[in-house]
């Protein structure tokens, strides 16, 4: 069987053509072993938050037997009320992701946005930039506080506040990137070509600043599990519901948090693990996508 000539040079082509940026990054991230063991704690985490009620029953009322060390029948022991404290782990991801994901998720797209206009439209620029001094200067934590306190404690309040404290951060690390691209002889040639500046953003300015964006909303999901930890754990959190933070409240509450060293210690690894599962894999993504550092 014969080929001809077209066939023959589009197999070349397809031999000779590079891989693709997204899949070098994935071959060098996947030599990462601290990046890939966070990746897999990050999806374990998500897992058994979305699998909760398969793992364990919610934990409500009382129980039988109060502040019991962990055994076989309560891997995590029981608190006060003599609930099973893994249960309360394994429901508290459930919320403490919950909050992160939406926390995050309404800051990196205010923040993002804020940044590529600021980048594209000089003039704004001035104003977004003093206003994200302007909040990143300020008291973060007892202004969070302050906001949960007056409003009242609810999913939506804790969520609402920590994002609109996280957004300065995202908007002043993507509009650095942004500042570059906008002044790129390729982004002038489209400014030629269009007289949208939307469209200008949405096709050349928003994929050049992706990467960090992707970075941006590991450390930002990150920092709000923190965030929200501690407003629980000052007793600003939902009291509908169970998170990690709230744990440690209800131990703080009844003051066994020296006596029974098993109450303040789960909920507290489960942050720490998340947190330094997100760091660890912003890290190695982050030296992933940079060809300098990592040769394909």
């Amino acid at each position: 069987m014969t080929t001809t000539p077209e066939a023959q040079r589009a197999e070349a082509v397809a031999v000779d053509a590079p891989p693709r940026p997204a899949r070098n990054t994935w071959r060098r991230f996947r030599r990462e072993p601290l990046g890939m063991a966070a990746l897999v704690v990050l999806v374990l985490l998500v897992i058994t938050a979305v699998a909760a009620p398969l793992l364990a029953d919610h934990p409500a009322g009382y129980g039988e037997t109060v502040l019991a060390p962990p055994s076989g029948t309560h891997w995590f022991g029981t608190d006060s009320l003599g609930l099973d404290v893994f249960a309360e782990v394994v429901w508290g991801a459930r919320q403490s992701l919950l909050v992160a994901a939406a926390a995050s998720l309404i800051a990196i797209v205010f923040g993002t946005l804020l940044a590529v206009v600021g980048a594209y439209f000089r003039r704004l620029d001035a104003v977004i930039s003093v206003v994200v001094d302007l909040t990143l200067s300020l008291p973060i934590l007892p202004l969070m506080i302050l906001v949960a306190a007056l409003v009242g404690p609810s999913t939506v309040t804790i969520i609402l506040v920590i994002a609109a404290f996280s957004w300065p951060e995202v908007t002043r690390v993507v509009r650095s990137q942004a500042l570059s691209v906008v002044r790129l002889p390729y982004v002038d040639a489209a400014r030629l070509m269009t007289g949208s500046p939307a469209w200008i953003i949405r096709r050349h300015v928003l994929p050049a600043v992706m990467p960090l964006v992707l970075v941006s909303v590991v450390l930002t999901s990150s920092r709000a599990v923190l965030s929200a930890a501690g407003l629980a754990f000052l007793g600003l959190g939902d009291p509908n519901t169970w998170s990690w933070g709230r744990i440690l409240y209800e131990a703080q509450q009844a003051g066994a948090m020296s006596t029974a060293w098993w109450l303040p210690l789960f909920p507290s690894l489960a942050i720490f693990l998340l947190v330094l599962a997100s760091t660890l894999l912003s890290t190695a993504y982050n030296d992933a996508r940079n060809p300098r550092r990592n040769k394909p």
